[in-house]
């Protein structure tokens, strides 16, 4: 029988090392021909060869695509809890392209020799049992409980889990004796024999796969869980002379019912010859996956095949068979290895249903399709993953994660026209634009993705010379409700394009943007640390010098409570659009007299540079975040004293000054669905109780906010659509929402319902659960210093 599996290829080489770099030349030559697998031999006590382990991870460096894997690894020579440690470091480091083949041992006398025991038969299963789940709990690193095994062979007391592969490390075992193919059906993902003379003859297939499959069953497990792979080699010839021996034609003859009647998924030659390697690449490979093709009734998947203890993580309601096939392979479920990178955002734990990763705009209009089947879901749309207010992770729904939409293309270098993908990354988009002297402006932290931060407005440290992220949008590719890909700029869709400048998650998912970058070169970075004892009089001077200040300069001031008796501090941080450092440090030194100076630092740097000080650490939060947003047109007594009793309530862990103005007021009100171009300054507060934070924050919005930024805010209450749009553009973003998305299908992100007397039958009552992708985080590296603020 067939078990289904994608039919792939390998070669198994020898890892000798004289010459030292010629395994490596074959490995680099097997991914040439395109194999999809190089495996070595591992034997620790052959001097003459390569350490496996070592050769892999050279191999690593030297490869792109290819996965690599030990054919099969000596295991009584190594420890699995540190194995597992090596496998998991290796696969982040490679790609993702670590697989582990285990061995329970042979030779034994050289085995002792280089410090291993002796172990029987029986023993030499047990242990390797063992060792599976050493190793399947350490690369466990979803699990925050320490690492306990108490075994005969084996003991792990407490040890911390991680680091979390990049994929599942799937696990091969070798053998084929009775007690370990038992083995192999109960804990193994993969049965690897060699076959051929003096090793399993093929013959020995069904009823090796029979044992298998028996004891999986009675594991609990489905059988096509456990790949089936085979070691062959062989001799091309024109002439038949036995197994594996004689023409081309032949080989695919005598495989075919290998793939076809004994469910082999995995072929590996065993050859050190390149000229043998190639014929069976060119001539072997493309003839069988045709042949095979033929026979089966129906073509081998693409996706991968989950055990029953992935499956039942699954969460209710989800048709998971139902997952298009443009999105099963990159698909992330609950149960999955990948699920705890994926799950939370920046400062929101999350347990999504299933997380859809769409590559290209086809892939997000069937990603679409499977939410619109599942309406009762949340569904998040998430860029870069970060976002104060979470919504781009949810619990039991869907999220569609752009990440892999993430490049950046010059599209016309006269104009400065550049292409971005909304899964990119900041920091990416300003190392791509450095070159060309240009930069775009975007929020204050390079780790931040693209999507959420274009389509909700885009406060950043380049604010008040070139405007806002989304001034700075000329058109884009948006996936609409109903799966339409359409282009939307000033000619072109122009109602639409409005509307994704500020509102944007509300009426489809942007595939790309089109942005007009500015003309920036080395800028001047400056973090200044001050004494916040005096907050109402630190904010009143703040507001006065931001405000005063050139509009090549922009600057935030962050600061929160005193803690266990230590002096509150506040933090500037500040971006000048000049090189000169004379220039950089007159536009600073207001800055730097605002309250006592405990320390500064200031350089003169690429504006990449800046961004690229974001850390590339995944998102694993917790809990929900408490966040409050609003805008004033100034700094005034009222407001700096009453935000000062806010802060001294202690309610408010984060409190934020961001300056606006400049160039973002030149820019008509009712121009982009940002409507708050009047404000002089953008304030954000974080606390951890929702019910207090209301109860402090109402208060101030009503006698000294006008309206808010919906990317800090998590304020679910129905009279925030109002701050956040204003009646008008309000108004206007309804009537729009009735043409673009009249079933509310982005209902989950700052939801703004269609109007009603457009969309009659639909239930219109707010659902404010907002999704932006932005990160209020500061950069804490210096680049370079320059003269000293004084």
């Amino acid at each position: 029988m067939n078990y289904g599996h994608p039919l792939t290829f390998g070669t198994f080489l020898t890892p000798g090392n004289g010459p030292a770099d010629d395994p490596v030349g074959l490995a680099v030559l097997s991914e040439n021909l395109g194999y999809d697998l190089v495996t070595f031999q591992d034997h620790p006590y052959q001097p003459r060869f390569h350490d496996a382990w070592t050769l892999l991870s050279w191999v690593a460096g030297r490869t792109e695509r290819v996965h690599l894997a030990p054919n099969v690894l000596n295991l009584p020579l190594r420890q699995p809890a540190v194995l597992a440690r090596a496998a998991a470091s290796l696969d982040l480091m490679s790609g993702g392209r670590l697989d582990l083949a285990l061995g329970a041992g042979a030779f034994w006398d050289a085995i002792e020799a280089m410090g291993g025991g002796r172990r029987s038969p029986g023993e030499a299963v047990e242990a390797l049992g063992e060792a599976i789940d050493v190793v399947r709990g350490v690369l466990d690193a979803g699990n925050d409980a320490p690492l306990h095994h108490a075994g005969e062979h084996y003991r792990v007391a407490g040890a911390g889990r991680g680091p979390l592969p990049l994929h599942r490390i799937p696990i091969w075992v070798g053998g084929s004796r009775p007690r370990m193919l038992r083995l192999i059906g109960r804990k193994a993902d993969g049965w690897l024999p060699s076959i051929g003379p003096g090793r399993l003859d093929p013959s020995g297939l069904p009823p090796g796969n029979g044992l298998i499959d028996e004891a999986a069953a009675e594991a609990g497990r489905d059988p096509a869980e456990i790949r089936r792979l085979v070691n062959v080699s062989g001799e091309f010839s024109a002439r038949s002379r036995g197994f594996l021996h004689g023409p081309s034609e032949q080989w695919v003859e005598e495989l075919l019912p290998l793939v076809v009647d004994d469910g082999v998924g995995t072929f590996i030659l065993a050859s050190d010859d390149p000229a043998t390697l190639e014929r069976f690449a060119r001539e072997v490979v493309p003839a069988l996956r045709e042949a095979v093709d033929a026979e089966l009734p129906e073509p081998l998947p693409t996706g991968p095949v989950r055990g029953p203890a992935v499956l039942a993580r699954r969460r209710d309601g989800i048709d998971y068979d139902g997952v298009p096939a443009s999105l099963a392979d990159t698909a992330v479920e609950p149960g999955d290895v990948e699920y705890p990178r994926v799950r939370s955002t920046y400062l929101r734990g999350g347990a999504p249903g299933i997380v859809l990763r769409p590559r290209d705009t086809a892939g997000v209009a069937d990603a679409l399709a499977f939410a619109r089947r599942h309406p009762h879901l949340p569904l998040g749309v998430r860029s870069g993953g970060h976002g104060i207010s979470g919504r781009s992770t949810n619990d039991g729904g869907i999220v569609i994660d752009l990440g892999g939409l993430n490049a950046v293309d010059v599209l016309d270098e006269a104009s400065r026209r550049v292409r971005v993908g909304p899964g990119a990354r900041w920091k990416d988009v300003a190392a791509a634009l450095e070159p060309y002297g240009w930069a775009l402006t975007s929020g204050d932290y390079g780790g931040v993705g693209v999507g959420g931060l274009a389509t909700a407005g885009g406060i950043g440290l380049l604010g008040r010379l070139q405007g806002l992220t989304l001034d700075r949008v000329r058109a884009a590719e948006i996936v609409l409700a109903d799966g339409s890909a359409v282009r939307a700029d000033d000619t072109e869709n122009p109602d639409l394009f409005w509307a994704i400048r500020g509102a944007g998650a509300n009426f489809g998912v942007v595939t790309s943007f089109e942005f007009e970058a500015g003309e920036v070169g080395d800028v001047g970075y400056a973090q200044l640390l001050l004494d916040g004892g005096d907050p109402e009089g630190l904010l009143l001077r703040f507001g006065e010098t931001a405000s005063a200040a050139p509009r090549d300069t922009t600057a935030f001031l962050v600061t929160g409570p005193s803690r266990r008796g230590r002096p509150a501090v506040a933090q500037v941080y500040a971006v000048v659009a000049s090189a000169d450092p004379d220039v950089v440090v007159e536009r600073l030194r207001p800055f730097a007299r605002l309250a006592p100076l405990y320390d500064h630092q200031v350089v003169v740097a690429p504006y990449a540079a800046v961004m690229g000080m974001a850390s590339d650490a995944g998102h694993h939060a917790r809990g929900e975040p408490v966040s409050r947003s609003a805008f004033v047109r100034s700094v005034t007594p009222g407001f700096a004293r009453d935000a000062a009793g806010l802060l001294a309530t202690g309610a408010v862990h984060f409190f934020s000054v961001r300056t606006v103005g400049g160039a973002i007021a030149d820019v008509a009100p009712d121009a982009t669905a940002y409507p708050h171009r009047d404000a002089g300054f953008s304030i954000a507060a974080m606390g951890a109780d929702e019910r207090l934070m209301n109860r402090l924050w109402d208060p101030l919005r009503e006698e000294h906010f006008d309206g808010l930024y919906l990317s800090f805010e998590t304020d679910r209450r129905p009279e925030r659509l109002i701050d956040a749009f204003g009646p008008r553009t309000l108004g206007r973003l309804r009537k729009l929402k009735a043409r673009y998305d009249p079933g509310n299908v982005f209902r989950d992100n700052f939801n703004i319902s269609p109007d009603p007397a457009i969309s009659p039958n639909l239930d219109t009552s707010p659902n404010l659960d907002t999704s932006p992708n932005f990160d209020v985080r500061p950069a804490t590296a210096p680049v370079a210093r320059t003269k000293e603020p004084t």
